[in-house]
């Protein structure tokens, strides 16, 4: 039996503080949420992103 590949799909890390789409970045489906300390330049500092579909 063949094994079907999981396609990368786009996802958005999106700063919880402002909700701007600050950066965007492929990856396989599954797995838990992505919560990630990013930069956001609106405020200027490190702040929690975490991945949003469109």
């Amino acid at each position: 039996m063949a094994k079907s590949k999981k396609k990368a799909e786009t996802v958005y890390l999106v700063c919880e503080e402002t909700g701007d789409y600050n950066y965007t970045l492929r990856r396989k489906s599954g797995g838990e949420k992505l919560r990630i300390s990013k930069y956001s330049s609106r405020l200027r500092r490190h702040t929690i992103h975490v991945e949003k579909k469109k």
